[in-house]
């Protein structure tokens, strides 16, 4: 890897003051486990927002609910209201909530899964899948098929589709899970640059790093313990 942090969108700075992407309300209600989600108003703005909490407090049930591909029991909750913060963004704003870990997609062979993927996200950057292929020392897994890969290395592919669609949304479910060092690394460079463009970056897991502790967010959602 160079000494060059990862910038997939250094072009990409956000102006001071920036209207917000997504307005999510009303995300409460009952989880799968038997917990509760409780009610939260969040104003998702360019940069990045990370949200922590323990075991089954409803973390990547709101990053689905984001995603558009979950919604909690309940009336009217989970709805989303969107508004696109800028007119370049054209009429649709894109989300990106990649599972390259689904058993579903054991069968496929890792390249052609991200050849599959870059075709659903019109931004996507083939500079920025490259640097990052290489970065995560993912080239000679490319030819292999997902049940082949280990659990890191196939949410490092994941990792590399988020950061390569150009997604106006882009949600990562804990992402150093499985992490090797070097991939952690590489990973907290990535975050770094997404703090400071553009699109809107969404973490949830359960701490913040401490590499990336003093990282200004956009916002700070905790679901409790």
């Amino acid at each position: 890897m160079s000494s060059e942090p990862v910038d997939p969108v250094a072009a990409n700075a956000i102006a001071p003051n920036a209207p917000p992407l997504l307005h999510l309300t009303g995300a409460g209600g009952p989880l799968p486990n038997g917990s509760t989600l409780l009610p939260l108003q969040l104003a998702l703005q360019p940069g990045l927002t990370w949200i922590t909490g323990g075991e089954g407090r409803g973390k990547s049930t709101l990053l689905a609910l984001m995603a558009g591909t979950a919604r909690v029991n309940g009336p009217e909750v989970g709805q989303l209201v969107w508004q696109v913060a800028r007119p370049a963004f054209g009429p649709a704003t894109t989300r990106s909530l990649e599972t390259p870990t689904d058993p579903k997609l054991d069968a496929l062979v890792a390249a052609d899964w991200m050849a599959e993927r870059s075709r659903a996200f019109t931004a996507w950057q083939a500079d920025t899948a490259a640097q990052l292929v290489e970065a995560f020392a993912l080239a000679e897994h490319m030819p292999k098929p997902f049940y082949m890969l280990s659990a890191g290395s196939r949410r490092k592919m994941g990792l590399v589709v988020s950061a390569a669609s150009g997604a106006h949304v882009t949600l990562l479910d804990t992402p150093f899970a499985a992490l090797d060092g070097r991939s952690s690394r590489v990973l907290c460079e990535l975050l770094v640059a997404a703090a400071n463009t553009q699109r809107a970056w969404v973490v949830a897991d359960y701490v913040v790093p401490a590499a990336l502790a003093q990282v200004a967010l956009s916002a700070a959602v905790d679901l409790g313990d």
